[in-house]
């Protein structure tokens, strides 16, 4: 028997937080996104970066938002090392739980406080 081949996606340009998301409403158990390449921790700070501020900004939105879905399970997060210094970040999808009648925009809403037309919850606890 076979074996397949795993096939990491890397996008042309840097991925936003919006198209991260995308990507794992949509992806399929097992694809790979290389969602950024480098080293995060180091990229994101100010001094230590090559980056612009807004670039800074934007790393650290993708990396939240990546931490954010593999605590709802919905991705493995692994790095794959380059060399020196240089890795690249790697989600793996996960099968979508079968208990969750949410759909990940449902989710997203809820994070930010905002209804959710489909429930008219608001997803914020009352204290």
């Amino acid at each position: 028997m076979g074996t397949t081949p795993f096939i990491t996606v890397r996008a042309r340009r840097p991925l936003t937080e919006i198209e991260f998301c995308a990507w794992v409403a949509q992806a399929v158990p097992g694809d790979r996104l290389e969602y950024h390449r480098g080293f995060l921790t180091l990229d994101r700070c100010q001094g230590l970066s090559r980056f612009t501020t807004e670039e800074r900004t934007r790393l650290t939105w993708l990396g939240a938002r990546a931490f954010w879905a593999a605590e709802q399970g919905l991705v493995h997060l692994v790095q794959e090392r380059l060399g020196p210094d240089q890795f690249a970040y790697i989600a793996v999808a996960r099968p979508k739980p079968k208990a969750a009648a949410v759909s990940l925009s449902a989710l997203l809403l809820a994070e930010q406080g905002q209804p959710d037309h489909a429930t008219g919850s608001s997803g914020r606890a009352a204290a």
